[in-house]
Protein backbone atom coordinates (compact mmCIF):
# COMPACT_ATOMS: atom_id res chain seq x y z
CA UNK A 1 0.00 0.00 0.00
CA UNK A 2 1.18 3.50 -0.85
CA UNK A 3 0.28 6.64 1.07
CA UNK A 4 0.29 10.15 -0.36
CA UNK A 5 0.53 12.87 2.28
CA UNK A 6 0.32 16.57 1.58
CA UNK A 7 1.16 18.61 4.65
CA UNK A 8 1.24 22.40 4.33
CA UNK A 9 1.95 25.44 6.45
CA UNK A 10 2.63 29.16 6.23
CA UNK A 11 5.82 29.77 8.18
CA UNK A 12 6.95 33.06 6.64
CA UNK A 13 6.44 35.12 3.51
CA UNK A 14 8.07 37.68 1.23
CA UNK A 15 6.72 40.38 1.35
CA UNK A 16 3.61 40.38 3.53
CA UNK A 17 1.47 37.39 2.52
CA UNK A 18 2.58 37.07 -1.13
CA UNK A 19 4.98 34.14 -1.50
CA UNK A 20 7.10 31.58 0.32
CA UNK A 21 10.71 32.41 -0.63
CA UNK A 22 13.29 29.88 -1.78
CA UNK A 23 15.24 30.44 1.47
CA UNK A 24 12.47 28.54 3.30
CA UNK A 25 11.88 25.94 0.61
CA UNK A 26 15.59 25.08 0.69
CA UNK A 27 15.33 24.49 4.45
CA UNK A 28 12.40 22.06 4.23
CA UNK A 29 14.07 20.19 1.36
CA UNK A 30 17.11 19.53 3.55
CA UNK A 31 14.91 17.89 6.18
CA UNK A 32 12.95 15.84 3.64
CA UNK A 33 16.18 14.63 2.04
CA UNK A 34 17.18 13.26 5.44
CA UNK A 35 13.76 11.63 5.69
CA UNK A 36 14.38 9.82 2.40
CA UNK A 37 17.82 8.69 3.52
CA UNK A 38 16.29 7.27 6.71
CA UNK A 39 13.45 5.63 4.71
CA UNK A 40 10.75 7.58 6.54
CA UNK A 41 9.41 8.59 3.12
CA UNK A 42 9.92 7.14 -0.35
CA UNK A 43 9.84 10.39 -2.32
CA UNK A 44 8.80 14.02 -2.01
CA UNK A 45 8.16 17.23 -3.91
CA UNK A 46 8.08 20.67 -2.30
CA UNK A 47 5.65 23.14 -3.86
CA UNK A 48 4.20 26.47 -2.87
CA UNK A 49 1.00 28.40 -3.40
CA UNK A 50 1.17 31.97 -2.23
CA UNK A 51 2.70 32.11 1.25
CA UNK A 52 2.19 28.39 1.91
CA UNK A 53 4.77 25.63 1.59
CA UNK A 54 3.25 22.31 0.51
CA UNK A 55 5.10 19.06 1.24
CA UNK A 56 3.92 16.33 -1.14
CA UNK A 57 5.28 13.04 0.17
CA UNK A 58 4.91 9.36 -0.69
CA UNK A 59 5.53 6.56 1.80
CA UNK A 60 4.22 3.17 2.91
CA UNK A 61 3.39 4.01 6.53
CA UNK A 62 -0.34 4.76 6.25
CA UNK A 63 -2.37 7.86 7.09
CA UNK A 64 -1.58 9.86 10.21
CA UNK A 65 1.74 8.09 10.74
CA UNK A 66 3.72 9.83 13.49
CA UNK A 67 7.20 9.65 11.89
CA UNK A 68 5.97 11.20 8.64
CA UNK A 69 4.09 13.97 10.43
CA UNK A 70 7.07 14.64 12.68
CA UNK A 71 9.30 14.91 9.61
CA UNK A 72 6.98 17.58 8.19
CA UNK A 73 6.85 19.30 11.59
CA UNK A 74 10.66 19.38 11.80
CA UNK A 75 10.84 20.76 8.26
CA UNK A 76 8.46 23.59 9.11
CA UNK A 77 10.29 24.29 12.37
CA UNK A 78 13.59 24.60 10.53
CA UNK A 79 11.99 26.89 7.94
CA UNK A 80 10.48 28.95 10.76
CA UNK A 81 13.93 29.44 12.27
CA UNK A 82 15.16 30.70 8.89
CA UNK A 83 12.14 32.98 8.52
CA UNK A 84 12.84 34.51 11.93
CA UNK A 85 16.49 34.95 11.03
CA UNK A 86 15.44 36.86 7.88
CA UNK A 87 12.67 38.79 9.70
CA UNK A 88 10.13 37.51 7.19
CA UNK A 89 6.49 38.38 7.70
CA UNK A 90 4.38 35.88 9.62
CA UNK A 91 7.35 33.73 10.69
CA UNK A 92 5.95 30.51 12.16
CA UNK A 93 2.38 31.73 11.62
CA UNK A 94 0.84 28.25 11.28
CA UNK A 95 2.91 26.71 14.08
CA UNK A 96 0.42 27.01 16.93
CA UNK A 97 2.22 24.71 19.38
CA UNK A 98 5.78 24.54 20.65
CA UNK A 99 5.82 20.74 20.84
CA UNK A 100 4.97 17.97 18.41
CA UNK A 101 2.38 15.55 19.76
CA UNK A 102 2.27 12.61 17.36
CA UNK A 103 0.34 14.25 14.51
CA UNK A 104 0.18 17.75 13.00
CA UNK A 105 -3.61 17.83 13.29
CA UNK A 106 -4.58 20.48 15.78
CA UNK A 107 -1.09 22.01 15.76
CA UNK A 108 -1.62 24.43 12.86
CA UNK A 109 -0.39 22.79 9.62
CA UNK A 110 -3.02 21.29 7.31
CA UNK A 111 -2.87 17.76 5.95
CA UNK A 112 -4.58 15.68 3.29
CA UNK A 113 -3.68 11.98 3.13
CA UNK A 114 -4.74 8.94 1.15
CA UNK A 115 -3.65 5.28 1.35
CA UNK A 116 -4.33 2.92 -1.56
CA UNK A 117 -3.07 0.01 -3.62
CA UNK A 118 -1.27 1.41 -6.66
CA UNK A 119 -2.89 0.63 -9.99
CA UNK A 120 -0.82 -0.36 -13.00
CA UNK A 121 -0.81 3.34 -13.87
CA UNK A 122 -1.56 5.72 -10.99
CA UNK A 123 -2.12 9.39 -11.94
CA UNK A 124 -3.18 11.89 -9.30
CA UNK A 125 -3.47 15.66 -9.00
CA UNK A 126 -2.43 17.74 -6.00
CA UNK A 127 -4.57 20.86 -5.70
CA UNK A 128 -3.06 23.64 -3.55
CA UNK A 129 -4.96 26.76 -2.48
CA UNK A 130 -4.09 30.10 -0.94
CA UNK A 131 -6.25 32.80 0.69
CA UNK A 132 -9.31 30.62 1.25
CA UNK A 133 -10.85 27.89 3.43
CA UNK A 134 -11.41 24.11 2.98
CA UNK A 135 -14.98 24.64 1.75
CA UNK A 136 -13.48 26.17 -1.41
CA UNK A 137 -13.27 22.56 -2.63
CA UNK A 138 -17.00 21.85 -2.11
CA UNK A 139 -18.07 23.14 -5.50
CA UNK A 140 -15.27 21.59 -7.65
CA UNK A 141 -15.42 18.20 -5.87
CA UNK A 142 -19.17 18.06 -6.40
CA UNK A 143 -18.59 18.87 -10.09
CA UNK A 144 -15.85 16.23 -10.40
CA UNK A 145 -17.58 13.33 -8.69
CA UNK A 146 -21.31 13.98 -8.98
CA UNK A 147 -22.09 16.24 -11.95
CA UNK A 148 -22.20 14.57 -15.39
CA UNK A 149 -22.22 17.99 -17.07
CA UNK A 150 -18.63 18.26 -15.82
CA UNK A 151 -17.54 14.62 -15.70
CA UNK A 152 -18.79 12.85 -18.80
CA UNK A 153 -17.44 9.58 -17.44
CA UNK A 154 -20.33 9.42 -14.94
CA UNK A 155 -22.52 8.71 -17.98
CA UNK A 156 -20.11 7.19 -20.48
CA UNK A 157 -17.78 5.05 -18.36
CA UNK A 158 -19.27 1.90 -16.73
CA UNK A 159 -16.58 2.05 -14.02
CA UNK A 160 -17.90 5.46 -12.85
CA UNK A 161 -21.58 4.82 -13.46
CA UNK A 162 -22.39 3.78 -9.89
CA UNK A 163 -21.22 7.15 -8.55
CA UNK A 164 -19.22 8.06 -5.46
CA UNK A 165 -19.67 8.44 -1.70
CA UNK A 166 -18.93 11.76 0.03
CA UNK A 167 -17.78 12.22 3.62
CA UNK A 168 -18.95 15.64 4.83
CA UNK A 169 -17.57 17.35 7.95
CA UNK A 170 -19.48 19.74 10.18
CA UNK A 171 -16.74 22.19 11.22
CA UNK A 172 -18.34 23.24 14.47
CA UNK A 173 -19.68 19.93 15.77
CA UNK A 174 -16.67 17.89 14.57
CA UNK A 175 -19.03 15.23 13.19
CA UNK A 176 -19.15 13.63 9.75
CA UNK A 177 -21.97 12.32 7.55
CA UNK A 178 -21.60 9.94 4.62
CA UNK A 179 -23.79 10.50 1.57
CA UNK A 180 -24.04 8.22 -1.44
CA UNK A 181 -24.40 9.79 -4.88
CA UNK A 182 -26.28 9.90 -7.16
CA UNK A 183 -28.98 8.56 -4.78
CA UNK A 184 -28.48 11.31 -2.17
CA UNK A 185 -27.23 14.07 -4.41
CA UNK A 186 -29.84 16.59 -3.24
CA UNK A 187 -29.05 15.84 0.40
CA UNK A 188 -25.36 16.37 -0.36
CA UNK A 189 -26.07 19.73 -1.96
CA UNK A 190 -28.23 20.76 1.01
CA UNK A 191 -25.12 20.44 3.16
CA UNK A 192 -22.15 21.49 1.06
CA UNK A 193 -23.83 24.61 -0.30
CA UNK A 194 -23.58 26.00 3.24
CA UNK A 195 -19.85 26.50 2.98
CA UNK A 196 -19.43 28.28 6.30
CA UNK A 197 -20.48 25.12 8.20
CA UNK A 198 -19.86 22.04 6.03
CA UNK A 199 -16.95 20.84 3.95
CA UNK A 200 -16.24 17.71 1.94
CA UNK A 201 -13.50 15.77 3.72
CA UNK A 202 -13.16 12.59 1.63
CA UNK A 203 -14.60 11.00 -1.51
CA UNK A 204 -14.74 7.22 -2.08
CA UNK A 205 -15.71 4.77 -4.76
CA UNK A 206 -18.58 2.44 -3.85
CA UNK A 207 -16.10 -0.32 -2.97
CA UNK A 208 -14.42 1.98 -0.42
CA UNK A 209 -11.38 2.85 -2.54
CA UNK A 210 -10.29 6.44 -1.88
CA UNK A 211 -10.89 8.98 -4.63
CA UNK A 212 -10.14 12.33 -2.98
CA UNK A 213 -8.86 13.69 0.32
CA UNK A 214 -8.99 17.29 1.54
CA UNK A 215 -7.31 19.13 4.41
CA UNK A 216 -10.08 20.43 6.68
CA UNK A 217 -8.17 22.16 9.49
CA UNK A 218 -9.58 25.60 10.35
CA UNK A 219 -6.90 27.72 12.01
CA UNK A 220 -9.32 30.09 13.70
CA UNK A 221 -11.14 27.22 15.44
CA UNK A 222 -7.80 25.81 16.64
CA UNK A 223 -6.31 29.10 17.80
CA UNK A 224 -9.57 30.73 18.93
CA UNK A 225 -8.70 33.85 16.91
CA UNK A 226 -7.77 34.90 13.40
CA UNK A 227 -4.19 33.89 12.58
CA UNK A 228 -4.48 33.52 8.80
CA UNK A 229 -6.54 31.57 6.29
CA UNK A 230 -6.58 27.77 6.20
CA UNK A 231 -5.32 27.50 2.59
CA UNK A 232 -6.50 23.92 1.95
CA UNK A 233 -4.94 21.20 -0.19
CA UNK A 234 -6.52 18.19 -1.89
CA UNK A 235 -5.47 14.91 -3.50
CA UNK A 236 -7.56 13.58 -6.40
CA UNK A 237 -6.96 10.24 -8.11
CA UNK A 238 -7.64 10.23 -11.84
CA UNK A 239 -8.39 7.91 -14.80
CA UNK A 240 -9.48 4.23 -14.90
CA UNK A 241 -12.47 4.29 -12.57
CA UNK A 242 -11.98 7.90 -11.48
CA UNK A 243 -12.52 11.24 -13.26
CA UNK A 244 -10.07 11.86 -16.11
CA UNK A 245 -7.41 14.46 -15.45
CA UNK A 246 -9.23 16.83 -17.80
CA UNK A 247 -12.51 16.28 -15.95
CA UNK A 248 -10.86 17.04 -12.61
CA UNK A 249 -9.44 20.26 -14.04
CA UNK A 250 -12.70 21.22 -15.75
CA UNK A 251 -14.26 21.58 -12.29
CA UNK A 252 -12.13 24.73 -11.83
CA UNK A 253 -13.08 26.31 -15.17
CA UNK A 254 -15.64 28.48 -13.36
CA UNK A 255 -14.01 30.82 -10.81
CA UNK A 256 -16.61 30.37 -8.07
CA UNK A 257 -16.71 32.69 -5.06
CA UNK A 258 -14.91 31.48 -1.95
CA UNK A 259 -14.35 33.00 1.52
CA UNK A 260 -10.94 34.42 2.45
CA UNK A 261 -9.02 36.98 0.40
CA UNK A 262 -7.91 40.08 2.35
CA UNK A 263 -7.63 39.49 6.13
CA UNK A 264 -9.70 36.33 5.70
CA UNK A 265 -12.79 38.56 5.66
CA UNK A 266 -13.95 38.76 2.05
CA UNK A 267 -15.54 36.69 -0.70
CA UNK A 268 -13.65 36.45 -3.95
CA UNK A 269 -13.23 34.27 -7.06
CA UNK A 270 -10.96 31.21 -6.92
CA UNK A 271 -8.52 31.72 -9.79
CA UNK A 272 -6.67 28.70 -11.27
CA UNK A 273 -3.05 29.65 -11.95
CA UNK A 274 0.39 28.19 -12.58
CA UNK A 275 2.64 27.76 -9.57
CA UNK A 276 4.73 30.68 -10.86
CA UNK A 277 1.67 32.93 -10.77
CA UNK A 278 0.43 31.74 -7.39
CA UNK A 279 1.52 35.02 -5.82
CA UNK A 280 -1.68 36.77 -4.68
CA UNK A 281 -1.06 40.51 -4.65
CA UNK A 282 -4.20 42.51 -5.46
CA UNK A 283 -5.92 43.05 -2.11
CA UNK A 284 -3.87 39.98 -1.08
CA UNK A 285 -5.64 38.02 -3.79
CA UNK A 286 -7.75 37.03 -5.47
CA UNK A 287 -7.66 33.52 -3.98
CA UNK A 288 -5.55 31.06 -6.01
CA UNK A 289 -5.50 27.35 -6.78
CA UNK A 290 -2.60 25.40 -8.32
CA UNK A 291 -2.88 21.91 -9.85
CA UNK A 292 0.21 19.67 -9.97
CA UNK A 293 -0.11 16.36 -11.82
CA UNK A 294 1.92 13.28 -10.88
CA UNK A 295 2.29 9.64 -11.83
CA UNK A 296 3.21 7.14 -9.13
CA UNK A 297 5.72 4.38 -9.81
CA UNK A 298 6.17 2.10 -6.79
CA UNK A 299 5.92 5.14 -4.56
CA UNK A 300 8.20 7.32 -6.69
CA UNK A 301 6.67 10.65 -7.70
CA UNK A 302 7.02 11.17 -11.46
CA UNK A 303 6.39 14.83 -12.26
CA UNK A 304 4.93 17.26 -11.57
CA UNK A 305 3.19 18.81 -14.53
CA UNK A 306 1.90 22.32 -13.76
CA UNK A 307 -1.60 21.74 -15.13
CA UNK A 308 -3.09 25.24 -14.90
CA UNK A 309 -0.08 26.63 -16.79
CA UNK A 310 -2.21 26.40 -19.91
CA UNK A 311 -3.83 29.09 -22.10
CA UNK A 312 -7.02 26.99 -22.00
CA UNK A 313 -7.62 28.58 -18.57
CA UNK A 314 -6.97 32.15 -19.74
CA UNK A 315 -10.71 32.81 -20.13
CA UNK A 316 -11.32 31.49 -16.60
CA UNK A 317 -8.65 33.81 -15.25
CA UNK A 318 -10.24 36.71 -17.14
CA UNK A 319 -13.62 35.89 -15.57
CA UNK A 320 -11.94 35.75 -12.18
CA UNK A 321 -10.41 39.19 -12.75
CA UNK A 322 -13.81 40.60 -13.76
CA UNK A 323 -15.44 39.03 -10.69
CA UNK A 324 -12.67 40.38 -8.47
CA UNK A 325 -13.20 43.88 -9.87
CA UNK A 326 -16.96 43.63 -9.28
CA UNK A 327 -16.56 42.38 -5.70
CA UNK A 328 -13.92 45.00 -4.84
CA UNK A 329 -16.25 47.82 -5.84
CA UNK A 330 -18.40 46.87 -2.82
CA UNK A 331 -15.61 48.03 -0.50
CA UNK A 332 -16.48 47.09 3.09
CA UNK A 333 -20.07 46.15 2.24
CA UNK A 334 -21.52 42.67 1.94
CA UNK A 335 -21.56 40.48 -0.12
CA UNK A 336 -17.84 41.25 -0.59
CA UNK A 337 -17.47 41.25 3.19
CA UNK A 338 -18.24 37.87 4.79
CA UNK A 339 -21.40 37.46 6.83
CA UNK A 340 -21.32 38.05 10.58
CA UNK A 341 -20.78 34.47 11.80
CA UNK A 342 -17.86 34.05 9.39
CA UNK A 343 -16.28 37.24 10.74
CA UNK A 344 -16.43 36.01 14.34
CA UNK A 345 -12.80 34.87 14.33
CA UNK A 346 -11.38 37.78 12.34
CA UNK A 347 -10.15 41.08 13.82
CA UNK A 348 -13.50 42.84 13.25
CA UNK A 349 -15.03 41.85 16.64
CA UNK A 350 -12.31 43.87 18.39
CA UNK A 351 -13.51 46.95 16.49
CA UNK A 352 -17.20 46.28 17.15
CA UNK A 353 -16.52 45.78 20.86
CA UNK A 354 -15.66 49.47 21.17
CA UNK A 355 -19.11 50.38 19.83
CA UNK A 356 -21.13 48.23 22.25
CA UNK A 357 -22.01 51.11 24.56
CA UNK A 358 -23.13 53.29 21.64
CA UNK A 359 -26.35 51.27 21.26
CA UNK A 360 -29.33 51.91 23.51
Amino acid sequence: MTTISIIKADVGSLPGHVSAPNHLINEVEKVLEEGMEESTIIDYHVASCGDDIDLIMSHDNGEGESEVHELAWDAFQQATDKAEELSLYGAGQDILSEAFSGNVKGLGPGSAEMEFEERESEPFVAFLCDKTSPSAFNYPLYKMFADPSNTAGLVLDPSLHEGFDFEVLDYYEGETANLSCPDEIYDLLALIGETSKYTIQKVFKKDGSPAAAISTEKLNLIAGEYVGKDDPVAIVRCQSGYPAVGEALEAFSFPHLVPGWMRGSHNGPLMPVSEENATPSRFDGPPRVVALGFQLNDGELIGPKDLFDDPAFDRTREKAQNAAEYMRRHGTFQPHLLREDDLEYTTLPEVLEKLDDRFS
